[in-house]
């Protein structure tokens, strides 16, 4: 009997799969809610700002995991954040069908309803950017080298509505611009909003790392060289 007894609990604990089906699911719903809202997410190239670093219709990763530790954006780096001042006024935003919002929801796709931009940050809090006709682009008075920009392109645009420009960057902000110099409404020409083409730090989504798809543009992001040869800000 005892042994009768032991195969009959053994059996009653063997659930069928589509019985456990909807925890699993619900189990992968919640670490992908998760990874989204604390390690990393999805982001998809909406323009061409930012070639040939970056394609549109490319997808990245963005780490979210490094911002909640008190780090800040730094010189270099890709970075996506919120749209700080209607920047993407006049835009047009697809409406997203049930399939992408669930994607969305689970951050294996961008939110369609998310007014997020990426660009690349030239200048941080206490930097003085300056450019003056086509560039090059000084730091702190050190001119960058800048091979990313996209061929045929200047470092910075010979005109009157904001490509020759001459900016020191406030405390908690930072100055940002595509690669594709000649084909990008960055910081440069948004010096008439309210935080003068700067962007809050609190507005920045996290750091751009990795190009995920398509597989065959898989490359990482890393800070380019020029850089490190910015001096301590002034």
């Amino acid at each position: 009997m005892g042994r009768a007894g032991t195969r009959r609990s053994r059996v009653r604990k063997n659930r069928p799969f589509w019985v456990e089906l909807p925890l699993l699911v619900a189990l992968a719903l919640v670490l992908a809610l998760l990874i989204k809202t604390f390690l990393l997410q999805a982001f998809s190239i909406p323009s061409n700002s930012m070639q040939n670093t970056l394609q549109k219709g490319d997808r990245v990763l963005v780490d979210k995991l490094t911002p909640w530790f008190g780090s800040e954006p730094e010189r270099g780096e890709v970075v996506v954040f919120h749209d700080p001042a209607d920047w993407l006024a006049g835009v047009p935003v697809d409406e997203p069908n049930t399939a992408q919002k669930m994607l969305s929801f689970i951050g294996v796709m961008p939110s369609a309803e998310e007014k997020d931009l990426i660009k690349r940050v030239i200048g941080v809090g206490g930097d003085t950017v300056e450019c003056a006709g086509e560039g090059p682009v000084k730091v702190n008075g050190t001119a960058l080298d800048e091979p990313y920009v996209f061929p045929g392109n200047t470092p910075c645009s010979d005109d009157e509505d904001g490509g020759r420009f001459k900016v020191t960057v406030p405390e908690g902000k930072i100055w940002v611009m595509g690669d594709h110099r000649q084909a990008s409404a960055d910081s440069r020409y948004h010096q008439d909003d309210p935080d003068k083409g700067m962007v809050p730090v609190d507005e920045v989504v996290g750091r751009a790392v990795v190009v995920a798809w398509p597989l065959g543009r898989w490359s990482t992001l890393p800070i380019p060289e020029t850089f490190e040869n910015v001096p301590a800000k002034p």
